[in-house]
Order: C-alpha cells, then structure tokens, then sequence
C-alpha cells in the first residue's frame, strides 16, 4: 500500500478499465487522475484524434465545458470575502439589464405572457441557479420561451464560442426576454453561470478572463487554462466529438483556436488534468493551496453545502437526481449509494467529456478528461467505471 492509501494492484486493474474504452474505439483517448494524501497517479491513454498518431499526453488540453461553473463561482466567492459583491444584494445595480423583471404565466406561455417579479435577482439566486431562467430540458422549440432564446443567439446548447455576441449585447438580448419562473422558485441549469461571468467583470472592472487569471489561475498555476487556445499549445489540443464520434471542433482553425467575444462562464473554459487537480486540491483544502489562501475556509463550506429545498430541486430531474444537492457552483453528494458515492463529495462534469470530484472524507480528488461528448446530462459508462475504480483502489 502507498502512503497515500492506495493499491498498485488496484490502481492498475483501472488502467485495464479506462484501456478497453479506447481499445474498443469507443474512446479516441483519456487522462485518468486519482490524487489521495499528496499522492497522485496520472494515466494518458490513446490519441488526441480519432486515427491520429499524436499520444494522448498528461498535459493535452482539453475542452472542460460545465466543469467551467465551479471556477466562476470560486471567483465569484472571492469577490463577496472582498465585499464588492453581497450573497443576497440584487444585481440590479450593476445588471441592470436584468432589473425589473417580467415573469412567465407558466412555461408554456407565449413570451408576452407575464406577470411582474416578485423580488430582484441576487447573487446568490445566481450562484444556486435559482436566478428563475436556465435550460428548459426539452426538445428545442417545444416552447415559445425556447424559441426566442434561441432566435438571440444566447448560446443555448453545447459550448459554442463562436455563437453569443460580446457581454453587454448578450446581456442587454438576455434582458428582453421573461424569466421562466419566479427569482428564488426553482433550479434552472447553466445561466446562472453565464450572468456571474458578466457581474464579475463589472464588478471588478476587468474582463473576465483577466480577472480569473490574475486572481486564480496564476496563484494556483494554472499555465494552460483559459478561453482559447494559443497557436504555440495547438499541438497539445484534443480534437472534440460528439458521443457518436463524430467531429464537433478540431483543433486547429476550430473554435476554440481564439478568444472568444463571450467569454462563457458556464461552459467556455479549457484546461489539462494538472491545472484542475490544482483547482480541486485547493478547494479539498479549504480555499488553500501551498502558503497561500484563495478563499476562506467558511466560503468553501458554504459553496460545498446544498443550497436546495426540495421544492426548488424539482425541476433538477436527472442533471442532479435524487442522491446530489447543489451547493454554489458545485453538486454535493447526499449519502453513500455506491462504490464512489461518498456523502459530501463535491464537484461536476462537463458535458463534452470530463469529471471531477473532491472528497473530503477520503481526502482524495479525482479527474477523468476525454474529448467524446457525454450522450446526455447523466455521465456514460466510462465515467461511471472511472470513478467506481478510482475508489476501489483505496486499501486502508
């Protein structure tokens, strides 16, 4: 057994797992990372693209989509320990594209259909998804909401850098639109995100990736995360595909190959499996990494506790189902059901192929990045083996 609790014997019956997804093709390649106790076991297996030569490597950078969210609201929180932004102050002052809200009748109304907010926004609604607009889990166009979002061109969908105009037009076509619910009713996906990217670079008077740089990228070392992908680090970009293999984005010429007029807090980001172990262990660690402090300990916490009452989950369906709360930014494990299910586990996947979580109990963060898209909000087998395996090489 190693010092960080884990079997060499184990360990390598997951390689043999994560091994048959790219044997049997259904994979092009993966990075599998499992770190307990400051020891950490990085397997890259397979090609960057399906039938290339270049080798899945542990540094090969990756589209991170919703694993995105958990970063804006680590920023976010750093902004409310500053108290240029309150948890529960309405937005209105610095969005206020977003004030005076009309709302729905009921989700099938037509979009002129409303009734007046009942209160303004607040970061908080923005940071539990609570904010009363998201994604509608439907097939597009099923309602007139649908629609219209789609019509303004607001990113809807899987990660599209080059769809969504620049911040404030996106707000201000965010803005004719009605929310779908009440502020604080219930749990919408995805948006709340997106509208924190907006609020952070008001707030700070930065763009946001400038801001995320300075404040968490440089200190914790994240080298290769960012919006878009630099010509020098082409070479170390995995190309993306659907779950049908299928080409979504190459890597050169793709969209991702430049910034983006949108920087999406949702689901815009890229990065490599050290870069997000940095991230993860940092909030393991309780907003420390090294000698430096990122966030306090009691922002950790509250971002790691379920911030949901059942009413206000109903609408999560099977994005969170009936075993994970949602927290600010992260999902939260209720209690143990499986192998790798440990109660107060934290973290989220990213719809075009990646996982993380970190653990507390076991003191332990786990990572898988592919470049096959997930077929739907529930992560497909091999994410599934992965943390199932991840787990059963724990030996103490």
């Amino acid at each position: 057994m190693s010092h960080g609790g884990l079997s060499k014997v184990r360990l390598d019956r997951m390689h043999s797992v994560m091994a048959g997804y790219v044997e049997r093709g259904e994979i092009p390649g993966l990075v599998t990372l499992v770190s307990r106790r400051g020891e950490t076991h990085v397997d890259a297996i397979g090609t960057l693209a399906v039938g290339g030569s270049a080798p899945m490597q542990r540094d090969t950078i990756f589209r991170i989509s919703s694993m995105t969210k958990p970063i804006i609201a680590a920023a976010t929180m750093i902004l409310v320990e500053e108290c240029k932004l309150r948890l529960d102050d309405p937005i209105d002052s610095l969005l206020p594209e977003l004030a005076d809200r009309q709302v729905l009748k009921s989700l099938d109304s037509p979009v002129d259909d409303t009734v007046p907010a009942q209160r303004s926004i607040t970061v908080r609604d923005l940071l539990t998804f609570r904010l009363g607009t998201g994604a509608i889990m439907a097939m597009p166009d099923t309602y007139p909401i649908q629609t219209a979002s789609s019509a303004l061109r607001l990113g809807d969908g899987p990660p599209a850098p080059a769809i969504p105009p620049a911040p404030d037009e996106w707000l201000r076509r965010m803005g004719t639109l009605p929310l779908v619910y009440q502020p604080g009713e219930q749990w919408m996906y995805n948006t709340g995100s997106e509208v924190l990217g907006v609020l952070i670079a008001r707030a700070t008077g930065q763009p946001l990736e400038t801001f995320l740089r300075e404040r968490l990228f440089e200190p914790l070392g994240m080298k290769d995360t960012g919006f878009s992908v630099p010509a020098a680090k082409l070479d170390r970009f995995a190309t993306s595909y659907w779950d049908n293999l299928s080409i979504y984005d190459e890597a050169a010429g793709g969209q991702w190959s430049r910034p983006p007029a949108f920087p999406s807090g949702a689901g815009g980001l890229v990065s490599t499996i050290d870069d997000y172990l940095a991230f993860g262990q940092m909030m393991l660690n309780q907003g420390k990494h090294g000698t430096q402090r990122i966030l306090s300990r009691p922002s950790v916490e509250v971002m790691t506790t379920d911030q949901l009452t059942p009413e206000q989950k109903a609408t999560a369906g099977i994005i969170l189902g009936d075993n994970r709360g949602w927290g600010f930014g992260v999902s939260i494990i209720l209690r143990r059901e499986d192998v790798g299910a440990a109660p107060g586990r934290f973290g989220w996947d990213g719809g075009m192929g990646t996982i993380w979580s970190s653990d507390p109990h076991e003191n332990m963060v786990t990572i898988l990045m592919t470049q096959r898209a997930w077929p739907g909000p529930i992560p497909p087998p091999v994410a599934r083996d992965f943390l199932t395996s991840a787990y059963q090489a724990i030996d103490d």
